[in-house]
């Protein structure tokens, strides 16, 4: 009963979901550079195919997990999105104010400092957005690491910025990741949009119709040339927060799903997209533009986009500083939006099909991600030595605790 105690404690705490995705990444690095390494090429390059008819889908195993389930992770992200929206942290426009314009200077900036460094070549300049997301599985993985002490309300701060960040990611990727559009499919894709609308107004307790009708969306936004992960979002929005009988569909599916993502969907895809091959990897190779760009970003772009704006804002009396914390909690704050990780490897992989290209793109954000990483926790650690843990009890009476994520 102990050990179950403890493993149930564990994967309810927010470091669990961090801990996966860095035992992935390790266990990627490790295979990827061993005798194992053509084998786990070939694996990730084996060819599923489904077909119906006379139609059919063929992929291979990394674009199935790029494209199909992460279209699931981003349906848990818009089911969060909705919740958030609609009840929670962003439903009041004064709470969110801060975070989102944090959130926006925190894209704008990793952007800015990637453009500089690839200006003169027009082969990466398209890899702009790669450092503008912020990973917000790892980044609340080490910000529980960092311990109790910690201001509760930075995890609120922390949490609304990544969603924002997400909600930002999302609209990147529409409009600037869609290949030839087939305007025929979005015509289609009409269809399953418009009978999910008639069953969300009808407050409906049956999400078995939405889901597979959200699967017949997902193929028509994939044949469409939009990227098909953007149907998982569109999906979650017409799942009813209450339906008929007062329960909620949303928070059941969410609740759900969430071990699904945390625990198998994320750490396989980071397994899938984090195998960078070191051999021959030399100091130049950390210099090269497009990862010194991606790095630099993460890194420097994430950290005086974020810090920035909290220190213009508050000194210029805008907002206020999160309950209990001081300058260098929002600094270790500002580093861990630089943990790009998930969300950088996935616009990555929309960004180049070059292997030297993708390799050099998982090298910037697994250096990037780990310097935010190390840097934030520590200087988190650090701010919150002499604080009592006790001080958060008020902030708990408060604050709901965020979902899962």
């Amino acid at each position: 009963m102990g050990l179950r105690r403890e493993l149930d404690r564990f994967f309810s705490s927010d470091a669990s979901g961090g801990i996966f995705l860095i035992l992935a990444t390790v266990l990627a690095l490790i295979i990827a550079n061993s005798s194992l390494g053509p084998a786990y090429d070939e694996w990730l390059h084996t060819y599923l195919k489904i077909s119906f008819g006379e139609g059919e889908l063929k992929n291979s195993l990394l674009h199935w997990i790029n494209d199909g389930l992460m279209a699931i992770f981003f349906f848990l992200v818009g089911l969060e999105l909705k919740y958030e929206l609609l009840e929670g942290k962003l439903k009041n426009p004064a709470d969110v104010l801060m975070p989102g314009v944090a959130a926006i200077a925190g894209m704008a900036c990793p952007a800015i400092v990637y453009v500089s460094l690839n200006l003169g070549n027009p082969e990466t300049l398209g890899g702009w957005a790669i450092p503008a997301a912020t990973d917000i599985a790892f980044a609340l993985g080490v910000l529980a690491l960092a311990g109790p002490k910690v201001p509760t309300s930075l995890k609120i701060f922390l949490l609304t910025l990544a969603i924002l960040d997400d909600m930002g990611a999302i609209v990147v990727i529409a409009l600037f990741y869609t290949a030839d559009l087939q305007v025929d499919y979005l015509f289609l894709a009409l269809i399953p949009l418009a009978a999910m609308f008639v069953l969300l107004k009808r407050k409906t307790h049956r999400v078995a119709p939405i889901l597979l009708l959200g699967v017949l969306l997902w193929y028509f936004v994939l044949m469409s040339g939009v990227h098909a992960t953007l149907a998982g979002v569109l999906t979650a929005f017409f799942i009813p927060l209450k339906d008929r009988y007062g329960k909620s569909p949303l928070h059941s599916i969410e609740h759900g799903l969430s071990p699904y993502v945390l625990f198998f969907i994320v750490p396989l895809f980071a397994f899938g997209n984090a195998g960078v091959n070191l051999t021959g990897l030399t100091f130049a190779d950390l210099l090269d533009p497009l990862a010194l760009g991606i790095a630099g970003g993460l890194v420097v772009g994430k950290q005086v986009g974020v810090f920035g704006v909290v220190w213009l804002m508050v000194k210029s009396g805008i907002a206020r500083m999160p309950k209990g914390a001081n300058w260098a909690h929002i600094y270790g704050i500002a580093c861990l939006a630089g943990i790009g990780f998930t969300m950088s490897l996935f616009i990555g992989t929309l960004s180049f099909d070059d292997a030297s290209l993708m390799n050099s793109v998982r090298l910037g954000v697994l250096t990037g991600s780990a310097i935010s990483a190390v840097v934030g926790f520590t200087v988190l650690k650090l701010a919150s030595k002499d604080r009592d843990p006790e001080a958060d009890a008020e902030e708990e009476e408060e604050l709901v605790a965020p979902a899962v994520h």
